[in-house]
């Protein structure tokens, strides 16, 4: 594994994590997108295979894949079922991860990693430092509705399944404001590089 600085991504649901992560990436960070490699997972034959085996055919659409908001209808209504999932996704993605970590490019500041259930799946462990990605309730409502569709029953309802909002941002060392004010954004993400780096170059 890499000695790099480690930087996880914590935040509400349509907080603005994944934009975050784009400016990390522009101010030369690696960054592990969990979420892109959970879709590709589910893309895999036997994984495919797997969740039929438990859920039935009525989970895949028209092509034969995996429809994903069929499988989230099943997992985020039943606990137990969402913990099945997980037990099978979480440790291929951690797989996946490790392997993109071991070789950064050269000039990476540091490695990010972009996971919606970073803290609840233990993964705050292996960060070296949390940002926190802080957003109005009302602008990400407005920001799933237009994007995803989803209704504000169909936010709590996965919300239900992370930790709340309030221990997230407690167990962060940083946190930066998103207003929709990309400029400002930015200039508070490059500043939380900037002391992530040098608060871990002074441990280290």
């Amino acid at each position: 594994m890499s000695e790099l600085p480690v930087i996880g991504l914590a935040g509400g649901i349509g907080s603005g994590k994944s934009l975050v992560a784009s400016q990390l990436r522009q101010l030369g960070c690696l960054v592990c997108d969990s979420d892109a490699m959970s879709r590709d997972i589910l893309r895999d034959r036997a994984v495919r295979d797997q969740l039929v085996a438990w859920w039935g055919s009525g989970i895949l659409d028209r092509d034969g894949e995996i429809d994903r908001s069929r499988v989230a209808s099943i997992v985020f209504a039943r606990d137990e079922e969402r913990r099945r999932l997980e037990s099978l996704i979480h440790p291929l993605v951690e797989a996946r991860r490790e392997a993109l970590f071991e070789r950064p490019p050269p000039g990476t500041k540091a490695l990010v990693i972009d996971a919606p259930l970073l803290l609840e799946a233990g993964l705050g462990d292996k960060c070296d430092s949390i940002i926190f990605v802080d957003c109005p309730r009302p602008i990400r409502l407005a920001r799933l509705s237009a994007i995803r569709g989803w209704s504000a029953e169909e936010v709590e309802r996965r919300e239900a399944a992370q930790w709340p909002l309030d221990r997230k941002r407690q167990a962060a060392d940083t946190i930066v404001r998103n207003d929709d004010d990309p400029a400002s954004l930015r200039q508070q993400v490059s500043k939380a590089l900037e002391q992530v780096l040098a608060e871990i170059g002074r441990v280290r």
